[in-house]
């Protein structure tokens, strides 16, 4: 009776104090929908955009939530860049072949790199996200903090679209952080960048690849893309190096080579331009020297590693091969194929990883800390090629 009694007086509780919470959200969020008339959505929109929105954990989660470990990046960059996503990058390089033309001779941006901005956000349009906007940045929004200005922004713009015309409200699905549409846009950018360029009065990032790739192009160029220049090569330096180094550090191409920086073929490094060094891994593995497209890439992301994998993607497109040095490592990453493969055999095994999906998240990696003890190994929960080839794979 005692125990009965204390499970009601704690779902009592616990009631009391959700009931608060749902009700603080709700008016949270009829101050969103009054701000958005207030800035020119009309009541309807606003009112089927936002009636039904709930409170929503992981989108507050995903917010707050700090990866238990680094990324290497040769993880990074073998799930980014895998032979699979090369192929498809090829095969989209011509399915769209008249329109990257045009795209590329009226924006000025290379080809092979809008197309793997394509690849690295959504797969070539596979995986675009399945959260609806509205909601998840009412949830932004709500949860308070320095950024809930930026995310109210960021819905209005949303709804903007709809208002506009260039979308409808079933359409406004991406990411729970704002970011939609074939190339994954936030909903501001959009409104800013965004072009027709199919010609059907509509700015559709969602269902026009045209549309998509266009505008990616026309964010780069407005980024800083120069036409005709390189945005990466990859070289090699000493093992004892311990000069410049950094995006930001640049110089000529000569002092570089005088630094003794050579290409990664040993071949010295010759040309225009300044460019930075990035030694991602220290000066025993692959290095880059960056130029000023590179850094229009970078702008897409705010992260080296995602320029780095999409200027390597693109030129694995454009025919080039893999990096020649090595990642200094004895325990590389796994494609995307391997760590399907991977969730396969940890569940034939009996570790439970879940649903095999390709997508390593926390019960994956629990797995593999599992067999990693199973099998004698330090416990990471990395899904690395040693634990990929104790498991059996290939």
């Amino acid at each position: 009776m005692r125990i009965g009694l204390a499970f009601a007086f704690g779902w009592a509780a616990l009631a009391a104090a959700i009931v608060p919470a749902e009700a603080s959200f709700s008016s949270c969020v009829a101050g969103i929908k009054q701000a958005a008339v207030r800035a020119g959505i009309s009541q309807s929109i606003a009112s089927r955009a936002l009636d039904g929105a709930k409170p929503d954990e992981k989108v507050i989660r995903f917010s707050k939530s700090q990866p238990e470990f680094k990324t290497p990046i040769w993880d990074y960059m073998a799930f980014l860049v895998d032979d699979e996503r090369v192929r498809d990058g090829k095969r989209m390089l011509r399915k769209y072949g008249r329109v990257l033309s045009q795209i590329e001779k009226t924006y000025g941006v290379d080809r092979h790199v809008v197309v793997a901005v394509w690849g690295v956000e959504t797969d070539y349009g596979q995986e675009m996200g399945d959260d609806f906007l509205p909601h998840a940045l009412a949830n932004l929004v709500c949860e308070g903090g320095r950024r809930a200005d930026f995310w109210q922004g960021e819905l209005i713009s949303a709804l903007s679209l709809v208002q506009s015309g260039d979308l409808e409200l079933d359409e406004l699905y991406g990411s729970w952080a704002g970011a939609f549409g074939q190339t994954q846009f936030i909903p501001s950018t959009y409104k800013r960048l965004a072009v027709d360029f199919d010609r059907d009065g509509r700015r559709d990032l969602v269902r026009s690849v045209p549309d998509a790739l266009a505008s990616t192009a026309n964010f780069l160029r407005s980024a800083g893309w120069k036409p005709g220049e390189a945005w990466m090569i990859e070289v090699k330096v000493a093992d004892s190096y311990s000069g410049p180094s950094g995006r930001k550090a640049r110089a000529s191409l000569s002092t570089w080579g005088g630094r003794g920086v050579v290409r990664a073929d040993g071949s010295p490094v010759s040309g225009g331009g300044s460019a930075g060094l990035l030694l991602p891994a220290g000066p025993q593995g692959p290095g880059f020297l960056v130029f000023r497209n590179f850094d229009a890439i970078y702008s897409y992301n705010f992260a080296e590693s995602y320029a780095l994998a999409i200027s390597h993607l693109a030129d694995r497109i454009a025919g080039y091969p893999a990096f020649r040095t090595d990642w200094p490592t004895d325990d590389p990453g796994l494609s995307r194929k391997e760590r399907l493969r991977l969730q396969q055999l940890l569940n034939r095994k009996g570790f439970d990883a879940g649903k095999a999906d390709g997508k390593v998240g926390p019960q994956t990696q629990a797995a593999i800390a599992r067999a990693e003890a199973h099998y004698g190994m330090e416990q990471t929960g990395r899904a690395g090629r040693k634990i990929y080839q104790a498991l059996g794979g290939r």
